[in-house]
């Protein structure tokens, strides 16, 4: 499955992302779906990832949330937050990369997505960093987007009673033993059985509210 390099515009510049097309294409309309990164950037592991979504009948886009910093890696998921001069550097990019910066920058995402064909419901998914963004992004575009899920969420008490109390049909589940960054494969934590787990859980909640 091919990977198609796409430039969009934003409101502050120019983000790549990689495009994931469908190997096969239902009849009816085709759902999309945004796949937030974490904090090391588009990268191999996260390409595997948009292209096993993609192999399951969506188009899916991988955005660069830090495309404000021009070429800067990507950063190595093993080491970046245990070395110098990454450590500082990457703390630096992801505070400095908003949430209000994008949630903006989604609405641009949005757009791409569906110009890229994806004609039925949107979704997002995010990891770590990437994680609350995919929930932000679906608060802020309710009518575009219909479902988002979030793995590593901080603070997922309060989560649950904010969305109860919007009365959001969610389901919110602790993968025991199971440490941060665990479902990305190029993660010194990745746990094949847990992320495969989470493989499970994510297509069939995609499949439930997408198609």
């Amino acid at each position: 499955m091919a990977k198609q390099e796409i430039a969009i515009k934003t409101q502050d510049g120019t983000a790549r992302a990689g495009l994931f097309q469908p190997s096969h294409r239902p009849a009816s309309e085709v759902p999309g779906v945004i796949l937030y990164m974490d904090a090391f950037g588009p990268r191999p592991a996260l390409d595997a990832m948009a292209e096993r979504l993609a192999s399951e009948g969506y188009v899916v886009l991988l955005p660069d949330l830090f495309y404000r910093y021009g070429d800067y890696g990507p950063f190595d998921a093993q080491t970046a937050f245990s070395e110098e001069p990454s450590r500082t550097a990457l703390r630096g990019m992801i505070g400095d990369t908003t949430q209000d910066m994008t949630r903006r920058d989604s609405a641009a995402f949005l757009d791409a997505l569906t110009q890229a064909g994806a004609t039925g419901r949107i979704g997002t998914v995010g990891y770590c960093m990437g994680g609350s963004r995919a929930i932000n992004a679906a608060a802020a575009y309710p009518d575009r987007i219909a479902a988002a899920a979030s793995f590593q969420p901080e603070q997922s008490a309060v989560l649950a009673q904010a969305l109860r109390r919007a009365e959001i049909d969610h389901v919110i589940e602790n993968y025991v033993g199971m440490a941060h960054g665990w479902a990305v494969p190029d993660s010194r934590v990745y746990d094949a059985r847990g992320a495969e787990r989470h493989w499970k859980r994510l297509l069939t909640f995609f499949d439930e509210t997408l198609r």
